[in-house]
Parts: structure tokens; C-alpha cells; sequence
């Protein structure tokens, strides 16, 4: 069977914070208290994502401490800048790729270009850029700002920012290096190019200081369900990170997405989908719920109200109101507001009090939250992925390592017996195993082109 034929299989991302994603996550008896900021530790994450055969190992990022509101809880206020794990990391695995998040709102596109091409010359082409647009005027007060620049112009920036870096990675060609020792022909001047790129953001000459990327661009990813988001999405994501709590709201975004990107004229199959879902697995529903409903016994109340007043934007001031009653509105601000909006959802659909809600989102800040045995899990995944919702699944293990060793041995298997999810990688970059091409550098593209014409 070639490839082209080859069935459609479900790809997997393994959102791992050292830290543990429920809010609570430090607490659980299972896991190192100090897991954000030990090494071996995302040593063995790794090392069990590849062994489940994920796709690639993503982390988030944030540019500011977030004292009591971090999403996550205090086990995320500090840990290590991802593409420097990532680096780390990558010589001991072999297949995983590794997606770390970097802002286009605060890093120029020069050394967010080089280090990313840097990543993915160290991994052997297992690198990809999460691109994201940082909010919250805490982390504008770290970057010489009071406040932090609108959403509108976050992602006017966002885009020339990716197109700038695209230009870098393609500023040498792939064949621009000799390395003549016998002629003393180190590289092809006619095989290196400065991008000259002058936009309303950015003045870059270029070239970069690092040769092209082994897969021609790390993996670009992105994460946003704005107006704004999903307009850039379509322009230059090849993966899409997205948040949602039901299958009628998933297929509107993935019928979205498709749609644009083909009017962009890109290929919908190029672009992959994949939502964030948080599994909590036993090997009956009723061991599920248990492990669901301990996590839940150790959060802070405190922690509870001040996730959700980050989630709002800063602008959800619950003292004074009852944890059993229902949540206040707030009012929208310029962070995340595609988050904003769905926290608000989950509490109107669900009708929680504060505390039912802050417990809903503790495990994964609006990402579908999953309690049942391994089949119900590969159950909820088969549905969304046979009926356009999913390419593939953002995992987000509640609690470390226990929730992810749950999806391995336990879920891994049943999708692999219904035949949804590989046996074995089917490449060694990150693009061969998510099934993405290779850019084709422009240059060498127009040069082909004259030389066809001659």
C-alpha cells in the first residue's frame, strides 16, 4: 500500500508541563513536587511519549511570572525556556518531535529564526514553532511596555513576523554548502541570499547565520480561535491547536479552517487539526472517576479563583462572591479573548457555580475533558476524527507521569487495535511523520523555473 493510499490515522501531540496541567497537578502523591524545573524527569516524558509513538512532545510558554493566576497553578510560574529543553532533550530520543512556543509579540524574528533553525538541525528535522501572540499586560511590563499592544495589532505583526522568519529559513539554499577542502569552495554565493525584507514591523536584511533547517521550515503550528487566529491560521499554520467542549463546536472550526485555508490556495489536507483533549483513563469508567475526583480534592480554593480570573483576562474580581453560587460576568479585554468567551460558555451550557466551574477547568482551562475506561477515550476520539472535527489530538495528561502512562499502556493499544493510530514511526522528521511535505525553497524553485525555460 503506498503512502498516498495509505488509511487516514490519527496524529498525537503530548502537551507534558513538568509541572502537570490540572491545576492541582503538583499535589498528587505520584508526581515530583518540583517536576517544572527537573531535567530527568522531562527526560522520561519524553522518552514515554516516544514509546507511545506520539507525534511530538509541545510545551507552551509565558514570558511573566503570574504569581497566583497562572494557568496550571503555581507549579507553572517557572520552569525552562522550551526550545533550550527541547535542544537538550533531542539527542536522547530518537523520533519525537519537539514544538516549543514562541511569541511573535515580543521576540524579533532574526533569533527566533536562527534558534528554531538551530532546534531542528540538533534533532535531525524534529522541530516545530508553536506561534503564538503574547497577552496579558504583566508580560508587556518585562519588554519596555505598560500595557500590552491590542489584539488587532498582535496578529497584523504575527503575520509579517512569520512570513519574515519563513524568508531566513529559506535564505540559504539546501545544496548552498560545498565544503571543498581540495578547492577551498566552503559555499555557493549564488546559493545564498539576503531577504531584504522591509515591512510596517520588521526591516530584516538576512541572510541567517544558520544553514536551512533539515526540513526546510521547522513545523509551523498555531493556537487561536479569534477571527484574527483563524485568519492567520489559514495564511501559515500546518498544525492547529484548538480548544473546544463538544463535537458540534470542533466540526465549526475544522469546517472553518478547511474552508479558508483552501480559499488561501494551500491544501486543507495540509493543515491538521487537532484539538486539546485532557483523559483521565482506568480500566473501568468507575476508576476513571476516582482519579478524577482526587485531583479535584486538592485544589485551593484561592488557586481555583485566581485561574479563573486569568482565563478572563484579568478583569474577574470574585471576592466577595459565594464559591457555591454562579459566576459574575466580566468584562472582555485585549488578551485571550477566544478563551475568555469559552469559559464563559462552559458556565452558562453547564450552569456551574464558581467552584463547579473552577473545577471543570482546572484539569485543562477549557480543552474537552475526558473521564472513562480506554475504550470510552478511544470511543470520544474515533467520533470527533471520523466526522470532521480532528486530524488528530493535543493530549493533555492531567497529573505527571501517572496520566500519561494511563493513555499509553491503556488507549494507545485500543486505537492501535481499531487500526486509527500507527505501530511504528513512519519517518524520522517530524514533517515524515505527521505527513506534511517539505517546503520547497523559493529560490532554488525560480532558478529551476528559468533554467526549464532556456
Amino acid at each position: 500500500m503506498t503512502r498516498q493510499t495509505k488509511p487516514r490515522q490519527i496524529k498525537l501531540g503530548a502537551f507534558l508541563p513538568g509541572g502537570g496541567q490540572h491545576i492541582a497537578a503538583w499535589r498528587h502523591p505520584g508526581s515530583p513536587a518540583d517536576g517544572a524545573t527537573n531535567f530527568a524527569f522531562h527526560t522520561e516524558l519524553a522518552q514515554t511519549a516516544e514509546r507511545g509513538l506520539f507525534d511530538a512532545y509541545f510545551l507552551a510558554d509565558n514570558l511573566s511570572v503570574g504569581l497566583g493566576g497562572r494557568e496550571g497553578g503555581n507549579a507553572k510560574i517557572a520552569g525552562f525556556e522550551p526550545v533550550t529543553l527541547f535542544a537538550a532533550l533531542a539527542p536522547l530520543t530518537t523520533h519525537l518531535g519537539f514544538i516549543a512556543t514562541a511569541s511573535t509579540t515580543y521576540e524579533e524574528p532574526y533569533t527566533l529564526a536562527r534558534k528554531f533553525a538551530s532546534l531542528d538541525h540538533l534533532s535531525n528535522g524534529r522541530a516545530g514553532w508553536n506561534v503564538v501572540t503574547s497577552a496579558g499586560d504583566d508580560t508587556a511590563r518585562n519588554f519596555n511596555r505598560d500595557k500590552q499592544p491590542d489584539h488587532a495589532d498582535r496578529y497584523a505583526r504575527a503575520r509579517e513576523h512569520v512570513d519574515t522568519v519563513k524568508a531566513l529559513w529559506d535564505s540559504w539554499e539546501d545544496d548552498a554548502f560545498i565544503r571543498d577542502k581540495q578547492t577551498g569552495r566552503f559555499y555557493d554565493p549564488a546559493k545564498v541570499h539576503d531577504i531584504d525584507h522591509k515591512g510596517a514591523h520588521f526591516a530584516v536584511k538576512g541572510p541567517l547565520n544558520v544553514p536551512r533547517p533539515v526540513q526546510g521550515h521547522p513545523v509551523v503550528v498555531q493556537a487561536g480561535q479569534s477571527e484574527d487566529g483563524r485568519r492567520l491560521a489559514a495564511l501559515s499554520a500546518e498544525v492547529i491547536f484548538t480548544a473546544h467542549q463538544s463535537l458540534a463546536s470542533a466540526q465549526e472550526f475544522y469546517r472553518n479552517i478547511k474552508a479558508r485555508v483552501l480559499a488561501e490556495g494551500r491544501v486543507p489536507d495540509h493543515v491538521l487539526i487537532m484539538p486539546g483533549v485532557a483523559p483521565f483513563v482506568g480500566r473501568t469508567e468507575a476508576e476513571a472517576r476516582a482519579k478524577y475526583d482526587k485531583l479535584n480534592e486538592l485544589i485551593l480554593p484561592e488557586d481555583g479563583v485566581a485561574l479563573l480570573n486569568g482565563l478572563a483576562g484579568g478583569t474577574l474580581d470574585l471576592r466577595g462572591y459565594p464559591l457555591d453560587g454562579p459566576l459574575p460576568r466580566s468584562a472582555e479585554t485585549e488578551g485571550m479573548k477566544s478563551r475568555q468567551a469559552l469559559i464563559r460558555q462552559i458556565a452558562d451550557e453547564h450552569d456551574f457555580t464558581i467552584r463547579e466551574l473552577y473545577q471543570w477547568v482546572a484539569t485543562a482551562r477549557g480543552h474537552y475533558t475526558v473521564v472513562g475506561s480506554a475504550t470510552q477515550v478511544a470511543d470520544q476520539l474515533e467520533e470527533w476524527f471520523h466526522n470532521e472535527a480532528a486530524d488528530g489530538f493535543n493530549i493533555l495528561p492531567p497529573w505527571l507521569p501517572g496520566a500519561l502512562d494511563d493513555f499509553v499502556d491503556l488507549v494507545v493499544p485500543e486505537l492501535q487495535r481499531r487500526g486509527l493510530f500507527r505501530t511504528a514511526y513512519e519517518g524520522r522528521t517530524l514533517r515524515e511523520n505527521l505527513g506534511l511535505p517539505r517546503p520547497q525553497n523559493p529560490w532554488t524553485a525560480s532558478r529551476s523555473s528559468l533554467q526549464a525555460a532556456e
